[in-house]
C-alpha cells in the first residue's frame, strides 16, 4: 500500500519525540579526527574543508556555552518557545579522552532548553565505554549518533582518504543500535569513481542495517582541499550531477531506502565563497520541493522498491 507521504522526514522523527518545536544547533568543540592528525593519516579527507558545513555561529575559540548561546539567540526570536539539540558537528566529536568528551556534553546539556544531543563522528572513533554512556544517557534525553560512512564501497572510501572500512561502519552502527541508542548515517552521493549502480547500491546495503536516521550529501567541490586539486587536474574522473538529474537519483535512491528509516536531508548547501562545482543556485528547502515533486510525478514513495531481504546479522 502506497503511503501518504512519499518518504519519511526528520521532522515527524522529532514530532514523535518532542510536544514542542525543536531546532538542532552546531557546535565546534575544537576536535581533529585520526586521519588529521597522523594516527591513521594526515591531510584529512580528499572533500573535506570544515568551515563548508559550519555556521557561522559555531566558532571553536568559543565556548560551547557561547555557541549554544549564539545559536539560541539566532533562533529563539522567531520561535519564542523552540527548545534545542546540541549538535556537535564539525569534524570528530568522539575522538578525545572518554572523561573530558562526557564533560562537554554534560555542559551542553545543562544549557537552559536544551532537550538532547547529536554526535556526529566516524565509525571508527567509538569505544564501547562511550556507548555504554550513551545507552545511559538515551534513558534520560534524546541521543542521536551520526556516522559518517560516505560509501560503501571500500575503494571509494579508500579514493577519498576516509582510512576507515566498510565493515567498520557495519560493525558500529550494529553495537550502537545494540544499546538502542539512535543512529544515524551520512552519505556522499557521487565521489569520484562511483557509477549510479554504485550508488543505488549504497541504498541496498544500508537497508540491512539498523538505522534511524539517513543523511545525503550531493559531492561538492570545495576550495581548499585535496578534492578540488584532483579537480582540477583530472576533471574527467569526476560526474558531478545535474540539479534535474540529482533530483531523480534522490528519489530512485529513496525507493531502494528501508521504509523505517526517517530521511533527514537530500542536499548540502556549501558557502558560494568555497563552492566551486555544481552551483545549482539553490536552497536546501528548494531542492527538498522538488524531490517531493518527482515523488508525486512518479507516483512513487521510500521503499517501494526495497526487500526486506538479506540483513546483516
Amino acid at each position: 500500500m502506497q503511503p501518504t507521504k512519499p518518504y519519511r522526514d526528520f521532522s515527524e522523527f522529532l514530532t514523535q519525540r518532542f510536544p514542542f518545536k525543536v531546532q538542532k544547533i552546531s557546535i565546534n568543540a575544537g576536535f581533529t579526527c585520526p586521519n588529521r592528525d597522523g594516527s591513521k593519516g594526515r591531510g584529512g579527507c580528499t572533500y573535506c574543508n570544515n568551515q563548508s558545513f559550519s555556521p557561522g555561529y559555531g566558532k571553536p575559540t568559543k565556548s560551547i556555552s557561547e555557541q549554544l548561546a549564539d545559536g539560541i539567540s539566532f533562533f529563539s526570536h522567531k520561535y519564542p518557545e523552540m527548545k534545542y539539540l546540541a549538535y556537535f558537528q564539525s569534524y570528530t566529536n568522539t575522538y578525545d579522552n572518554v572523561e573530558k568528551l562526557i564533560e562537554m556534553y554534560e555542559e551542553a546539556l545543562a544549557y537552559p532548553d536544551v532537550v538532547g544531543i547529536i554526535i556526529g563522528t566516524r565509525p571508527d572513533c567509538m569505544p564501547d565505554e562511550l556507548l555504554d554512556y550513551f545507552a545511559e544517557l538515551n534513558k534520560k534525553t534524546f541521543v542521536l549518533i551520526e556516522y559518517g560512512v560516505e560509501s560503501t564501497l571500500n575503494k571509494t572510501l579508500e579514493r577519498v582518504n576516509r582510512q576507515h572500512t566498510w565493515e567498520e561502519s557495519v560493525e558500529a552502527i550494529t553495537r550502537t543500535a545494540e544499546r538502542e541508542v539512535p543512529v544515524g548515517v551520512h552519505l556522499i552521493l557521487g565521489l569520484p569513481g562511483e557509477t549510479d549502480e554504485d550508488i543505488l547500491s549504497h541504498a541496498v546495503e544500508i537497508s540491512k542495517l539498523p538505522l534511524t536516521t539517513v543523511k545525503l550529501h550531493q559531492l561538492q567541490i570545495i576550495r581548499g582541499t585535496a578534492m578540488a586539486k584532483e579537480f582540477r587536474l583530472l576533471p574527467e574522473s569526476f560526474h558531478l550531477f545535474g540539479l534535474e538529474e540529482y533530483v531523480d537519483l534522490c528519489v530512485d535512491f529513496a525507493e531502494r531506502l528501508n521504509p523505517d528509516f526517517y530521511i533527514e536531508r537530500f542536499a548540502s548547501q556549501s558557502p558560494k565563497s568555497l563552492l566551486i562545482a555544481p552551483d545549482w543556485g539553490l536552497k536546501n528547502y528548494e531542492l527538498t520541493e522538488k524531490v517531493k515533486k518527482r515523488f508525486k510525478g512518479k507516483n512513487t514513495f521510500q521503499g517501494k522498491l526495497h526487500s526486506h531481504k538479506n540483513h546483516y546479522k
